[in-house]
């Protein structure tokens, strides 16, 4: 049955495991909406906002005390960063491993939603506290580890209850909340909660309200016992790995959702430091938040029309190769003319090229995945290439900024590597 069951050929599969036809309704829609807008906003308001402003206020404490640690603060944020992003990358495939093989009533992926975003408040309010930069890395390892699994459960459940043709659209209304979270974020931070431990508490608070309204009135579908995958839990974890050469389409759309993700997070990720150390922008904050709505407002637009038009035309691949090549633009121009009106016009750019890229990229994902009991699990692998671009984004920009001390150098390179998933994309055969 096990085989069966991994080739999806079983005729009688139970809900949980068969392909979905339905069209999910709008009240389901809302609900995983807000529950993504509260994970996005846990993840980037603290990466954008709070933990630069913590780690320049505990360096600046350092340095009073002539304990200075070697490194600026960019190095000191790219640690921090890079320590949490490892979580995550942990935290996606062995949640959603074991999230397909949990048979509680309540469904495989509900009690791991609700169990991670605790974990990750609990990690927030770790970092909120914490005395040194030692204890916000461990802090917010904790966070990540938890936030990670929660995207996990969330991102399974699109093939769990969406039907393909209905998938370019949620995906974009998915790009959207990431987007949304970014900002709502940032603005909560900056401008209604200006204190940086009540920022962070407010985070936790959302990210576990998000969770908890979503699980309470959704349903599950939980997976009957005689279809739990009959292998022990240490052998489920050793076949994380998913074979590129037994699974090529779904290794170049992997590589394709790094490539572009991590030249986002290097176009973005130092805005903040980009526009205090080399812009010298008057009051850094304001002008992120110039920025990012700027840029949310184009991703917007992108995900709501082109996503969908993807639907509409069943084609995915050409909006990934547009999106790539107008990310690409984006931190051309910000490469060659680093200033505040460059920045205006990259911004909004990058927004429209990002969301025009999750208009298509989570039905293209989707539509590769290898078997259906491992939906999860082969999700989090793709989640990897989300969560491990956060790892080698800091380390690439700690070198690119503490050994160069270039922000052109720094978005040259988000644009050479975006423009290498036009050449990964291309090579995805099974889906037009």
């Amino acid at each position: 049955m096990d085989e069966a069951i991994a080739a999806g050929t079983e005729t009688a599969l139970p809900t949980a495991l068969a392909e979905p036809t339905q069209p999910v309704r709008a009240g389901w829609i809302t609900l995983l909406f807000l529950a993504n807008i509260g994970l996005w906003l846990a993840i980037y308001a603290p990466i954008q906002v709070l933990l630069p402003e913590q780690v320049a206020s505990l360096h600046q404490h350092l340095a009073s005390s002539s304990a200075v640690p070697s490194g600026g603060d960019a190095v000191l944020l790219s640690v921090v960063m890079g320590v949490g992003a490892l979580a995550s990358l942990l935290a996606n495939p062995v949640v959603g491993a074991l999230s397909d093989r949990t048979t509680s009533s309540r469904g495989r992926r509900h009690p791991w939603t609700v169990a991670c975003a605790l974990t990750g408040a609990a990690g927030i309010l770790v970092v909120a506290a914490a005395p040194s930069v030692a204890v916000m890395a461990i802090g917010w390892f904790i966070a990540e580890l938890g936030l990670g699994g929660m995207l996990a459960t969330l991102t399974a459940a699109l093939p769990d209850r969406v039907p393909a043709t209905q998938r370019g659209t949620l995906g974009g209304l998915i790009g959207i909340s990431q987007m949304l979270g970014t900002v709502l974020g940032a603005l909560i931070v900056i401008v209604i909660v200006t204190r940086m431990s009540a920022g962070y508490a407010t985070c936790a608070a959302i990210v576990v309200a998000g969770a908890v309204l979503f699980v309470a009135r959704t349903p599950d579908e939980p997976l009957p016992r005689e279809f739990k995958p009959r292998v022990p839990v240490r052998t489920a974890l050793r076949r994380l790995w998913v074979s590129p050469r037994q699974h090529p389409d779904f290794g170049w759309a992997w590589g394709t959702h790094f490539m572009v993700n991590l030249g986002n997070d290097l176009g973005t990720l130092y805005l903040l430091y980009f526009l205090n150390d080399r812009v010298h922008y008057h009051d850094p904050q304001t002008g992120l938040l110039i920025l990012m709505a700027l840029y949310a407002v184009a991703l917007l637009i992108a995900g709501a029309v082109c996503g969908t038009a993807s639907d509409r035309s069943g084609k995915r691949k050409p909006f990934v190769i547009g999106s790539a090549a107008i990310m690409a633009t984006a931190a051309v121009i910000l490469a060659v003319s680093p200033t505040w009106s460059m920045a205006l016009v990259a911004a909004p750019l990058l927004g429209f090229g990002f969301g025009t890229y999750w208009a298509a990229a989570p039905a293209l994902l989707t539509q590769v995945l290898p078997a259906a009991a491992d939906r999860a699990k082969d999700l989090g692998i793709i989640n990897i290439a989300y969560s491990l671009p956060l790892v080698v984004a800091p380390l690439l920009a700690g070198v690119v900024l503490g050994l160069m001390n270039s922000y052109p150098a720094l978005f040259a390179l988000a644009g050479v590597v975006t423009v290498g998933a036009v050449v990964t994309v291309t090579r995805v055969r099974s889906v037009p």
